[in-house]
Parts: structure tokens; C-alpha cells; sequence
């Protein structure tokens, strides 16, 4: 995706513009499409679409929904042959590759918008000090442990590890006291394996790039690094073949001892028998305090509709704390809140899980922004795979991780 290509369809698509064509153009002109990820409109956004229909006079919302594997391209697809959508929804992590590309708009955030999200979370659609997109949804992790395999291995089943080093010795205890798996680590080419080690780069106090530098070459990443060489032996066999969810369906028969892990886990684990306790993401020996890995997918507005200024209105109406904090703490939805609020105190009082899930967000960090993210993940993935198959050193490995990022930056 190039900004030339952009421009040479787009070029092309205004030869031979009619009357008819600018008429329908204009018409156009009050409708903000939407590419909807998902399977279908979820009720709370179609009520406040109406709402905000309402007060706007003239103007219609026209959400597509389109599947989880095919909205992203769709939209980026679209922007990149100079007939975008209004607005998209897409993974903050691609924010930076869609404005270098001159594909979307800035959606600047006053000092109040900033201050009404949890700690960290505006970080995540920002760079060059300006926001990108609007956060939609959000996910984190915790530690989850069975307690029967705890007490099976000799080890206080209401005690979790809070620290790697406890961590680890426990799961080499619940190895070999009882055979099964201490630890679920998923090192599988998937961009979650990704996803698993940002968390314990950030329960270490880690960086992987400040602004336009790489830094992922430093002793907190490389400690994060070496604690995966040393859990592996006591974690599921053949880690390279699992991805998350894979791990968790594991978890889920009882067959391994701790997983790390979302708030999805624990509305399937209230469905089974097993004996299970949720607590914060374990430490690292340089952590400030609990973290986690902090994950927003967003709205973008891109450039080109037409109808920028209108969209980026709706996509903070549809974002803003009441129809976001409704569209959050309905049943089922499974996403952690984005700010915090005295609903969210309810919602966290009725089912206690969620609690380690937030409190990881105030030394939580960001999905790291390159220009080129997929390159980014490819190379964490290697680097991650070759420490867990022995095939390179934590050092080795980490070394040449940062080498090969500079180009992606």
C-alpha cells in the first residue's frame, strides 16, 4: 500500500466525471459509511446511531457489517484505491501505516478526553503527538491457575505467583509433581504469540520503540526473553504449534496448570467444573507494578469521503462514555473498560474477575506503532519461536530482533 498507487486510481477515477456522478457525489455527501466488524450490528450502536441521527438533521450512519477476517482489508482496500468509507473499524496497531500513508484523518482529543480514559489507553492511537483514531474496543490480560492442579502439586491452591521467579518454580513443580503442563505458552506463527510476549515485556518495565527508536535491545526485554527459555521446559509440549486460544481450550480440560489470558477465559471457566482463581499478570524483577499489554482496535476516519469532520462528531458520539460504557458492560460482550467510571465499579463488585484484568492498565503499555506493523510482528514471532526451540540464545535472539525492526519503523 502506497500513497503513488492511492493516487494513480484515484487519478483515474475522476477521468470522465459526469453531471450525474457529481449530483450523486453530493447526495452522498450526508451518509457516513461504516465498515462494521462483526457478524452483525450490535443493539446498543444501533440505538445510538438512531439517537444520533436524531439530533442531526439530514445526515444517515450506513453501517456495513462485514466478518473479523475480511473488515480491514476491506477498508484499507478501499481507502488505498481512493474510494474510502467514512469510517472503519480497525486494530490501533495499524494507525501509523494508515496516516503515513496519507490514508486517514487526525482525531485530535482535548486535555478532558485524554484525562476520561484509564492510564495509557489514548497512548495506544497516538504518535508524533497527535490521535488517529478513537478507541472502540479493548482487551487485557491476567494470570488464571487451576487450583486443584495447585494442591495436586503440593502448592497452596489460593496463593498465585506474583513474581516470574515464583512463577516459573511453580510451574516446574506442577510438572513434576503431577505430569501435566505447569504453563501455557504459545509461541504458534499467529500474531497473538505477539500479543503473549508484549505482556511480559510490559510486566518487566520493557520498550520495544520510544518515538522512532528501537530499544527492544535492552536488559528488561532480554530478561522477559530468557524467562520464556526458562518456563518452556515446564510448559506444553511443543509450544510452537499452539496460539492462545488453543492454549486456553487446554486450560479449559484441566490439562495445563496456568494460563495468561482475557476476560473470555473466565466467562467459559463459569460454565465448567473446574477450580480456578484469577490474579494479576506475574512480575518481572524491574516492574514499577501490575501490567499488561493494553489492545484497542478503534474507529478511523479516512480521508477522501468527503464527510471527515462529521464522521470524526459520530465517532466520538459513539465512543463517549455513555453509549461506550453501556455498549462495554452489556452481558457477554467481554471488553475491558475503557474508563472508569462508578458503573464500572458495579460491574467489577458483580463479577469479581474483572478486577485483576483492569488493575494491570496503570503500568500497562501500548501495542507498539510502526509503519510497517505485520513486519514488526513477523519479527517478534521469529525472535520468540527461536528462544523456545533452542535454535538461538535470549541474547542472540533479541539482538537481532532490534536489527531487523529498523526496518519496519
Amino acid at each position: 500500500m502506497t500513497l503513488s498507487i492511492k493516487t494513480g486510481i484515484y487519478a483515474a477515477a475522476l477521468v470522465g466525471t459526469t453531471m450525474l456522478s457529481a449530483m450523486a457525489a453530493h447526495a452522498a455527501d450526508k451518509e457516513i459509511s461504516w465498515i462494521y466488524c462483526g457478524d452483525k450490528l450490535d443493539p446498543v450502536h444501533e440505538k445510538y446511531i438512531k439517537e444520533w441521527e436524531g439530533k442531526n438533521a439530514g445526515w444517515k450512519v450506513a453501517p456495513e457489517v462485514v466478518g473479523w477476517a475480511q473488515c480491514q482489508d476491506k477498508a484499507t482496500t478501499l481507502a488505498a484505491a481512493g474510494t474510502p468509507v467514512a469510517m472503519a473499524y480497525v486494530g490501533s496497531r495499524t494507525l501509523k501505516e494508515f496516516a503515513q500513508n496519507d490514508l486517514i484523518v487526525p482525531v485530535p482529543m482535548t486535555a478532558d478526553e485524554k484525562k476520561s480514559y484509564y492510564p495509557h489507553i489514548v497512548e495506544t492511537v497516538t504518535f508524533d503527538d497527535n490521535q488517529w483514531g478513537v478507541p472502540v474496543a479493548f482487551s487485557t490480560k491476567a494470570l488464571y491457575w487451576n487450583k486443584d492442579l495447585f494442591k495436586q502439586a503440593g502448592l497452596d491452591p489460593e496463593t498465585p505467583p506474583k513474581t516470574w521467579a515464583e512463577e516459573i518454580a511453580f510451574a516446574k513443580q506442577i510438572k513434576e509433581k503431577t505430569g501435566i503442563a505447569g504453563y501455557g505458552l504459545p509461541a504458534k506463527t499467529f500474531d497473538n504469540t505477539m500479543h503473549q510476549f508484549m505482556h511480559w515485556v510490559y510486566t518487566n518495565n520493557g520498550k520495544v520503540i520510544d518515538g522512532d527508536k528501537i530499544v527492544i535491545d535492552s536488559p528488561e526485554v532480554l530478561a522477559a526473553l530468557q524467562a520464556y527459555k526458562d518456563i518452556t521446559p515446564y510448559s506444553v509440549e511443543g509450544a510452537t504449534a499452539y496460539e492462545q486460544n488453543e492454549i486456553r481450550a487446554i486450560f479449559l480440560d484441566g490439562k495445563v496448570g496456568m494460563i495468561q489470558a482475557g476476560s473470555g477465559a473466565a466467562t467459559r471457566l463459569q460454565a465448567t467444573k473446574i477450580n480456578w482463581g484469577i490474579a494479576p499478570l506475574p512480575l518481572g524483577p524491574s516492574a514499577k507494578g501490575e501490567g499488561t499489554l493494553l489492545i484497542t482496535d478503534s474507529l478511523a476516519v479516512f480521508k477522501g469521503s468527503g464527510v471527515e469532520e462529521k464522521a470524526v462528531e459520530f465517532a466520538k458520539y459513539i465512543t463517549s462514555p455513555g453509549p461506550q460504557g453501556e455498549y462495554e458492560l452489556q452481558g457477554g460482550a467481554g471488553l475491558t473498560p475503557l474508563r472508569p467510571s462508578a458503573k464500572v465499579d458495579e460491574f467489577v463488585k458483580k463479577d469479581s474477575f474483572w478486577k485483576p484484568l483492569i488493575d494491570g492498565i496503570t503500568y500497562g503499555g501500548p501495542e507498539p506503532l510502526f509503519t510497517d506493523y505485520k513486519g514488526f510482528q513477523n519479527a517478534t514471532i521469529e525472535m520468540v519461536q527461536s528462544v523456545v526451540t533452542g535454535k538461538a540464545t535470549p541474547k542472540d535472539a533479541l539482538a537481532k530482533a532490534a536489527k531487523d525492526l529498523e526496518q519496519y519503523k
